[in-house]
């Protein structure tokens, strides 16, 4: 009986927990100020990426084109961006060298905006976000604010269902 109550308490901490991480209305000083990698190979800050989608909903991709469950979950997201026209998509890899990043998106023909980390997933930028799966999205709404802070690619109902509550 101890070791149930232990149990349940243990779980009860660790759900309440990832719940925190789950919900977010900004992101930190810190991920605004990251700079990615431009396909133009120019630095820019998240945060003056974001300034461009300005009164537009916006889905984020965090994707590797090493990432086995990233290129299983492309034709959902294809699907996605069929299924929502007016919605602006911003992808940003973790792979480990621009080469192999921009062969990703035109092997995949990944349809939207493309930076790159500088420093992979466990990077600062990977950090600020709270980044610990990929493929890991993000959703913003028209406002700026983060409707839908961590889903991957399990949960394309939840996504679906987010975007239709932004029409």
């Amino acid at each position: 009986m101890k070791q149930l109550v232990i149990l349940l308490i243990a779980f009860a901490t660790f759900s309440c927990t990832n719940a925190q991480k789950t919900e977010k209305q900004n992101f930190s000083k810190e991920a605004l100020s990251e700079k990615l990698l431009s396909v133009e190979e120019s630095q820019i800050t998240f945060k003056d990426i974001l300034k461009k989608y300005k009164g537009k909903t916006l889905v984020i991709e965090v994707w590797a084109s090493w990432c086995g469950d990233c290129v299983k979950a492309m034709p959902k997201l294809k699907e996605l961006q069929a299924n929502n026209p007016y919605v602006s998509y911003l992808f940003i890899s973790a792979d480990k060298t621009a080469e192999k990043w921009k062969a990703g998106i035109e092997k995949h023909e990944l349809k939207g905006d493309h930076y790159m980390m500088n420093d992979g997933m466990k990077g600062l930028f990977g950090k600020a976000i709270d980044l610990d799966w990929i493929p890991r999205y993000i959703i913003i709404d028209k406002t700026g604010k983060i409707v839908l802070y961590r889903a991957i690619e399990t949960d394309f109902e939840k996504i679906n269902e987010t975007l239709k509550s932004l029409k």
